[in-house]
C-alpha cells in the first residue's frame, strides 16, 4: 500500500505534467500561428498598398498627361557645381494643374524660340528629380561650348547657352510631355547599378531619388564620374543620400583631381568609371545596370559589361549628343561607292545619298531641306518623317517608335531609292 500510493501520485503528476506540456505546446503553436497570421496580413496589406499606389500612378500618368506643347514658368534657377556650367531649372505648369508622374530617366522635349534661328529649336533634356513630384519638373542643363577640335568660329551649343543666358526666373517655356524609353523598372526588386558621367548623371539621379524617396530597400550602387570637384554636380544631394540610406553605395570617381580635391571626402577613387572598378567592388555581375554619359564612356562600359557576362536585358543605356553606343544589331557597313537617290518631296529636291553623308537628316539639312529634329539619337521622335516610297534601315537602334509608314531620319539611311515627305 505504501508503494501503490506514491505510484498513484507519480501517475497523476505525470499526467498533469503531460497536460501542462500539451497546453504550453498548444499555446506556443497558437501564438506562433497568430504571429505568422499577423505577419502574413501585414505583408498582404503592404503588397496591396504598393499595388494600389502603382495603379494610381499609372492612372495619373495617363489622365494627367497632355498632347502637344504645354507652357511652364521657370520658378527657380539653381547652379549645381562650382564651375557654374550646370544649372537646374524648376518648371511649374503655367495652367496651375497637377503634373503627371513620369518614369525616372525620361526627358522633356522643348521647343525654343532662339533669336537668330529661322525655326524653333527642338531639344531634349532629362528630368533630374524624383519621378513622383507632382507640382514642378526639374531639368539640369550643362552649358555646351564649341567642340574642342572644331574649326575656329564654330558656335557653342545653341539651346544650352540659350537656357543659361536667356531663361530666367519668370520666363515661360514650352515642352512636350515626358518621353523616352530609357527608364528605371520600379517594379523590380533586384539590386541595381546606376552609372552617370558628367551631365549624364541627370537621368540616373532621377532614378536614385525615386528609389530613396519611395523607401526602396533594393541594394543600390551609384557610380558617378567627373574630372574634379569643380565639375562635380549635385554634390550636396549625393552626400545626403549616401548619409541617410545604408542600402546606397556611393562611388565617386575623379579622373583628374586637383590639389584642392580631398580623397575620401570629395571623391572615393582617382580613376574613370569602369567595369574593372565594378569588378573590384561588386560581389557579382547579377545587377540591373542603367548608364548615361558621353559616347566613349558608354561604349566602353557597355562592351565591358557584355564581356563580363551581363545579359543584354540587364544593360540599359542612353547616350547624349549626336552619337550613341554601337550595338551588335547595327546594320553592316555600306559598300564604298554606294549611292541612292533621295527625293524630299515637299522641298522639291532630289539628292544623292552616299555613306559618308551620314543620316537622312544630315543629308537634308546640309542641302537646305527644313527638317525638325531634337535629340539626334533616335530617342525623342521629333524628326519623325513619313515615307512616301522606298525603304530605310537604322544605323543605330532608336528607342522611340514612330508611327507605321514613318521613320526617324536622324538615325536612318536609305536601302535604295527613297521618297520622303519633307
Amino acid at each position: 500500500m505504501d508503494f501503490v500510493q506514491p505510484l498513484g501520485y507519480f501517475i497523476v503528476a505525470a499526467a498533469a505534467l503531460h497536460a501542462a506540456f500539451a497546453a504550453a505546446s498548444h499555446f506556443t503553436r497558437t501564438r506562433a500561428a497568430a504571429r505568422q497570421g499577423a505577419e502574413d496580413l501585414a505583408l498582404f496589406r503592404e503588397r496591396a498598398r504598393i499595388l494600389l499606389e502603382r495603379t494610381e500612378i499609372e492612372r495619373d500618368r495617363t489622365e494627367l498627361s497632355w498632347a502637344g506643347k504645354r507652357r511652364f514658368v521657370v520658378e527657380k534657377r539653381e547652379i549645381e557645381n562650382p564651375a557654374k556650367d550646370i544649372c537646374s531649372f524648376y518648371l511649374r505648369p503655367h495652367d496651375g494643374r497637377t503634373l503627371p508622374p513620369f518614369h525616372p530617366g525620361q526627358f522633356l522635349t522643348f521647343e525654343l524660340d532662339v533669336p537668330g534661328q529661322s525655326e524653333p529649336v527642338v531639344r531634349c533634356y532629362s528630368l533630374s528629380q524624383g519621378a513622383h513630384i507632382r507640382d514642378c519638373y526639374r531639368v539640369s542643363i550643362k552649358r555646351v561650348g564649341a567642340p574642342p577640335k572644331a574649326p575656329e568660329g564654330t558656335p557653342p551649343g545653341i539651346s544650352s547657352n540659350f537656357f543659361h543666358d536667356e531663361i530666367q526666373e519668370g520666363t515661360i517655356v514650352q515642352a512636350l510631355a515626358p518621353g523616352g524609353d530609357f527608364f528605371l523598372d520600379e517594379e523590380s526588386s533586384r539590386p541595381v547599378v546606376l552609372i552617370g558621367g558628367g551631365v549624364g548623371l541627370t537621368p540616373v539621379m532621377s532614378m536614385l531619388d525615386t528609389l530613396v524617396e519611395t523607401g526602396s530597400n533594393r541594394e543600390i550602387w551609384f557610380f558617378y564620374g567627373a574630372r574634379h570637384r569643380e565639375e562635380h554636380a549635385m554634390y550636396d544631394r549625393m552626400k545626403q543620400v549616401d548619409r541617410e540610406n545604408p542600402n546606397v553605395h556611393m562611388v565617386i570617381c575623379y579622373s583628374n583631381p586637383t590639389d584642392t580635391c580631398v580623397e575620401g571626402d570629395d571623391y572615393t577613387h582617382k580613376s574613370r568609371v569602369s567595369v574593372e572598378l565594378m569588378k573590384e567592388l561588386l560581389p557579382s555581375s547579377n545587377y540591373e545596370f542603367y548608364i548615361c554619359g558621353p559616347p566613349p564612356m558608354m561604349e566602353s562600359i557597355v562592351n565591358d559589361l557584355e564581356e563580363w557576362g551581363v545579359p543584354e536585358d540587364d544593360i540599359n543605356f542612353e547616350a547624349f549628343g549626336p552619337a550613341t553606343v554601337k550595338k551588335a544589331d547595327a546594320p553592316p557597313p555600306v559598300e564604298d561607292g554606294t549611292s541612292y537617290p533621295v527625293e524630299f518631296a515637299r522641298s522639291g529636291k532630289t539628292l544623292d545619298w552616299k555613306p559618308e553623308l551620314g543620316s537622312l537628316l544630315q543629308l537634308g539639312t546640309a542641302n537646305g531641306v527644313k527638317m525638325r529634329s531634337g535629340c539626334k539619337i533616335g530617342n525623342c521622335g521629333s524628326c519623325s518623317t513619313a515615307i512616301r516610297d522606298g525603304k530605310i534601315e537604322y544605323m543605330s537602334k532608336p528607342t522611340h517608335k514612330p508611327e507605321q509608314g514613318s521613320c526617324l531620319v536622324c538615325v536612318a539611311r536609305p536601302t535604295g531609292p527613297l521618297v520622303l515627305d519633307a
